[in-house]
């Protein structure tokens, strides 16, 4: 398009700020142009970052509503940008990303969007990121290449390529030549993973794109042998807090093997308790600059999903020397805490110990024998520890009361438990059921937990904290408009506080309501990270918490024991400030991080598996319950927690709407799809590439 014409158009939007349509554009023209030479020109333009089109009006861009950006997510045909000042995140329309992909710093044009809300608009990448994708391979006309799972609709060219590729595999590439949209870069593949169909296949894709793997270095693999050296428990066992004469024991699922936490419980002369919780000592093996110390610290926390694990440390530590294995000796950090017989914390205190655990707990053969099923064989296999269990569900059931008390809300939340066959396919999916000891056990580590925090604090140390803060002002106002829409009465003028949201579900449990109710709550709260400042945490209703008894798995809680093994050996908080101050604060930073790579992995790895399973039952019928409702249809649970959604295009009738809130409703009709209606739905759409399943809506699901 000419400058002339050009610059007519920037003249007639700068006359009219509200806008004008391609026609309202056109008209005056249309002797001059042709539709399609004005659409050419309208788009070089907007690349140009001169004008913006808003989907309904054309607009002249303003320099003044400039941010810098960073792009934080890209899907199909849109995406979204965080503010580098302020962190608001903003949509960009697929037209407007302009080839920008995710960790690219851009420039960006806002601009009025739908509903009045800012979008944006990507009119320069200042900084290009290293980006890596995950994709399908596909045949177009005769030539290989590869459509990726969410960075664009478009089929991507592959430049370079080593590995022997068919249609429908799934691997893993990067950009390596950028256009200047989506549709012109092109990529080299850096691994091959197999079919796309397998969700074994698949879920290794993920791990790939976030940089997870069970292999270890082979450096990092000498130096865990080397340090495995079973006659150092015989030589640091004379140093150490000897307490292999106490009936201690370990419970976990009958298939764990890092076995990291043992418990013991004892009556005090006074009738309160002696809680003693005992923690693998991994940081006497795991020391500073060693290279399993940087392995550990790259990887953050261990990776499960389906049958496999992505361990933080090798398993000649975690499934060796550092695992508690019963019937032998180990080297520990106990936690011995003094309780009174209201089960509150009146003593603790933290030593290096050796310990023998007496067997090996299994949760399910411990809930039979506390809930009085006590066949010959169990009564055997935990006759050291038989005395033990009444006293710990005794002291159990009053932590629990306690915890209850404080106005510590019971949120519900729904675990899967995947069944996988001996040829690697999910071929069940069912709800993960925690039993009395697993809650059992979640307290008295929640008791260990708190003290490790309170020594932190009372002796003014460098430290890993596990903050929750409170729930944030957008998001209260979220929770404040749902409340009111379900006339649910609040008073959050003076803030939330745990309790009131506490009362509020208690209030609504058992009702049909409750799983609107739940999730609203769940919604509002923050998200739960690790600081090194003690921040306290909304959810437990606590001053100071920490993590301290999973070291095998989480690096803070190794941070924290290798941090208070210094003091307790030099008395000296200030030395103990100069050597962790700055390590603590990277060790929080760094395990927030790796935290939130492992949920995305372990949920997306999830997703695969499921959808896999219901790949093996097209067609058939399940009752399920709404759990959220969006602009495109709803999603639905099923009672094994598979999800799918119920798109609005597959309703029965055409003028369905979201009311932005927790239903479609119909036009003119009494008609509604509420959040926590239970339906009858099909299995009509499997992906298992995506994890993506669509459900079509059959009827309301019978009482």
């Amino acid at each position: 398009m000419r400058k002339e014409y050009e610059e007519f158009i920037l003249n007639r939007l700068k006359k009219n700020k509200e806008g004008l349509s391609f026609n309202e554009l056109y008209k005056p023209l249309s002797h001059q142009l042709s539709k399609k030479d004005l659409d050419k020109g309208l788009e070089a333009l907007g690349r140009r970052g001169k004008v913006i089109n808003t989907g309904r009006v054309y607009i002249l861009a303003s320099k003044g509503d400039r941010v810098e950006c960073t792009v934080s997510r890209v899907k199909k045909t849109f995406g979204f940008v965080k503010s580098d000042s302020d962190g608001a995140e903003y949509f960009v329309a697929g037209r407007y990303l302009n080839g920008a992909l995710p960790g690219d710093h851009v420039t960006v044009q806002l601009y009025p969007g739908r509903e009045g809300k800012p979008e944006g608009m990507v009119i320069d990448i200042t900084e290009e990121s290293f980006s890596r994708f995950t994709g399908n391979i596909v045949n177009e006309f005769g030539e290989l290449k590869v459509v990726p799972d969410t960075l664009s609709k478009y089929a991507m060219r592959i430049e370079e390529n080593s590995f022997e590729l068919r249609e429908g595999d799934k691997v893993l590439a990067e950009v390596s030549h950028r256009g200047t949209t989506h549709a012109e870069h092109k990529c080299r593949i850096v691994m091959s993973y197999g079919s796309s169909l397998k969700a074994s296949v698949c879920a290794m894709s993920v791990l790939g794109l976030n940089g997870l793997t069970p292999i270890f270095p082979p450096e990092v693999i000498a130096e865990a042998r080397a340090v495995s050296d079973y006659r150092e428990i015989s030589r640091q066992a004379p140093k150490r807090l000897d307490l292999r004469g106490l009936p201690i024991f370990t419970i976990d699922s009958a298939s764990t093997k890092d076995i990291d936490d043992a418990i013991s419980v004892q009556r005090t002369d006074s009738g309160g308790y002696l809680l003693g919780v005992h923690i693998a000592d991994v940081s006497h093996y795991v020391t500073p600059g060693s290279r399993l110390d940087s392995e550990a610290f790259s990887r953050g926390t261990s990776v499960y999903y389906a049958n496999r694990v992505i361990p933080m440390l090798p398993t000649e530590l975690s499934n060796g020397i550092c695992s508690l294995n019963p019937g032998e000796d180990r080297l520990a950090f106990s936690c011995i805490m003094e309780l009174d017989k209201d089960a509150e914390i009146t003593d603790y205190k933290f030593a290096k110990s050796v310990i023998r655990s007496r067997v090996k707990g299994v949760y399910s053969e411990l809930n039979e024998l506390l809930e009085g099923y006590n066949a010959k064989a169990l009564c055997e296999k935990y006759a050291e520890v038989m005395d033990c269990l009444p006293l710990m569900k005794e002291l159990a059931d009053k932590l629990k009361g306690n915890r209850i008390h404080r106005g510590a809300p019971q949120l519900s939340t729904t675990e899967s438990e995947l069944v996988i066959d001996e040829n690697d396919y999910c071929i069940d999916v069912r709800p993960h059921e925690s039993g009395l000891t697993q809650e059992m056990i979640e307290d008295f580590m929640l008791c260990a937990n708190c003290c490790a925090a309170r020594f932190g604090t009372e002796n003014g140390l460098p430290f890993v904290y596990r903050v929750h803060e409170d729930p944030p002002e957008d998001k209260l106002e979220y929770l404040k408009t749902g409340l009111t829409e379900l006339k649910i009465p609040f008073n959050f003028d003076k803030g939330v506080k745990p309790k009131a949201l506490s009362e509020i579900l208690e209030w609504e449990r058992g009702t049909d309501r409750f799983p609107v109710v739940n999730n609203l709550v769940l919604r509002s709260m923050a998200k739960a990270k690790y600081s090194a400042e003690p921040l306290g945490h909304f959810g437990l209703v606590l001053s100071d918490y920490a993590h301290f008894t999973s070291p095998i798995r989480r690096y803070p809680d190794l941070a924290i024991h290798r941090i208070m093994t210094e003091f307790l050996t030099t008395g000296d908080a200030d030395e103990a400030g100069r050597k962790f101050g700055k390590f603590s604060a990277k060790a929080a930073d760094q395990a927030s991080a790796t935290e939130l790579i492992a949920l995305q992995t372990e949920r997306g790895c999830e997703d695969c598996y499921k959808a896999e399973y219901l790949k093996a039952h097209l067609g058939d019928v399940y009752d399920g319950i709404i759990v959220s409702c969006v602009p495109h249809g709803m999603y639905v649970m099923l009672d094994n927690t598979c999800e799918g959604l119920v798109s609005m295009d597959s309703l029965p009738y055409p003028d369905y709407y979201f009311d932005e809130k927790f239903s479609i409703k119909r036009v003119g009709s009494g008609e509604v799809f509420t959040v926590g209606k239970r339906i009858k739905i099909q299995v009509a759409k499997v992906d298992v590439s995506s994890g993506n399943v669509d459900f079509e809506y059959l009827g309301e699901a019978e009482e």
